[in-house]
Order: C-alpha cells, then sequence, then structure tokens
C-alpha cells in the first residue's frame, strides 16, 4: 500500500471520528440565534395601530415559551420604533398590549443516506462506536416563532387592535456528500459558512 494510499485513510478514520462540541448551556449558540432571528421576524409584523406617543404596558402573562424574553424586548423594540411610549405599570398606561405566543421553537429534519453511527456491546470491555458513513446527509433546523398581540385601553378595557398571529421563521441547512465534503447555509448572519 502506497504512502499516500494510507494517508487517505487515516484521513478518512479521521474525520470520520470527530465530535465537536458547540456549546455547554441548555441551547447552542446556533439554537438562540435560530430563535431570536424567528422572533425578531414575527415581531416585525407585530403592527399594533396604537397612536404614537400614548404611553404602553406590555402584558406579557399569557406568553408562555422557554426563550420568552428575548421575543417580548423585540416586541417592545418595534412598539418604540413606531412611537409607543413603554412604561412598567398597567396603571400609568393609556394602552395595554397583551402578547401571546403559539410557538417559538425548532424544527429538526435529517435526511441520510449512508449508515448510521451506532454503538456495538463488546463484552467485558464495554461499548464500541461505529461512526457515521455519510454518502449524502442534510440536516435542517429552523426556528418557528407565531406572535400575536391585542391592544386594549387601559381603562376602558375596549379594544384598540388586534394582531396577528403572525409568523417569523429562521433556517440553518448542513450538507455532507461524500463522507467529507461538507457546508452549511443559513439567513441568520446571510453568509454560507464551510464546516
Amino acid at each position: 500500500m502506497s504512502h499516500r494510499a494510507a494517508a487517505v485513510l487515516l484521513a478518512f478514520a479521521l474525520g470520520s471520528c470527530t465530535v465537536t462540541r458547540e456549546s455547554s448551556p441548555p441551547r447552542t449558540a446556533t439554537e438562540q440565534l435560530l430563535l431570536s432571528a424567528a422572533a425578531d421576524r414575527a415581531a416585525d409584523g407585530l403592527a399594533l395601530a396604537i397612536p404614537a406617543g400614548d404611553r404602553v404596558f406590555v402584558d406579557a402573562s399569557d406568553f408562555e415559551a422557554y426563550d420568552g424574553k428575548y421575543a417580548i424586548g423585540a416586541v417592545k423594540d418595534r412598539l418604540l420604533r413606531r412611537g409607543a411610549r413603554l412604561v412598567s405599570s398597567r396603571g400609568e398606561a393609556d394602552v395595554v398590549v397583551a402578547v401571546r405566543s403559539g410557538a417559538l421553537s425548532i424544527d429538526q429534519e435529517r435526511t441520510l443516506v449512508g449508515l448510521p453511527g451506532f454503538g456495538v456491546p463488546v463484552p467485558l470491555a464495554g461499548t464500541l462506536n461505529i461512526p457515521e458513513v455519510a454518502l449524502f446527509k442534510k440536516e435542517v433546523e429552523e426556528g418557528v416563532a407565531k406572535l400575536a398581540a391585542t391592544g386594549y385601553d387601559a381603562r376602558s378595557g375596549s379594544l384598540v387592535d388586534s394582531v396577528g398571529p403572525v409568523f417569523g421563521f429562521s433556517h440553518r441547512i448542513r450538507w455532507v456528500v461524500l463522507l467529507v465534503i461538507s457546508w452549511a447555509s443559513d439567513d441568520l448572519t446571510g453568509v454560507a459558512a464551510a464546516r
């Protein structure tokens, strides 16, 4: 066997055994970017017809989502950009905006042509991990946000405006071809990344 063939076999063996750890918090940076980009895009669509200068209290009591604080912040940002004045209590407000979430999560889809990684039990030695062999692999992660908001008069409780639901989406796609050729694309930064 030539040195070149041995080097190629070694490169395949090393490449197929590589594990990348992206993060140690509950969500990776990529997952956080997927969620926040989807939330930003959904918040952009919440164009409540509230007169500029009105004092607005944002009520997030019906907003339940694992990463909901960022989405609420995005909604507040959009209200401020449209001329609202945010206040910290319901009693100070002219208008209360109740924000709710129907979805704020990540969908994942994976297609593999090849052999998935698996473990083989070895008596008295533990488990031998067999690496994935991907002739073709496509992994899609899609951030999804579904937001809605209702504005009502703080004193009378009458409807001022209601918007939604509005949707926001973001994605990241990773490809692998012939075991070692890989790249990724996303709409988080606008740049395709080779990995």
